[in-house]
């Protein structure tokens, strides 16, 4: 399976799972997260984090994530 498939049950994958993970522990009521950041605190690159938050937008979890900028590495903003 790659790292952006999702099971047939709809959960997440192993590293969609540590991402999430690290957003829960590090997001405040509202806070932006770039990538690149992300990657270098999981041991991804910034293409892998990317990847996977886009599918992070489209399974239900506690948090709302969006995409909101492409400066030097995409920015996500992510809402509790």
């Amino acid at each position: 399976m790659s790292a952006t498939e999702r099971t047939t049950d709809g959960k997440l994958t192993e590293k969609q799972r540590r991402i999430l993970a690290y957003l829960k522990e590090n997001v405040d009521s509202q806070t932006y997260f770039k990538s690149r950041l992300i990657g270098e605190e999981l041991g991804m690159s910034s293409k892998e984090v990317g990847t996977n938050m886009t599918a992070l937008i489209e399974q239900p979890h506690q948090l709302e994530v969006c995409k909101w900028g492409y400066s030097s590495a995409t920015t996500w903003k992510v809402t509790v």
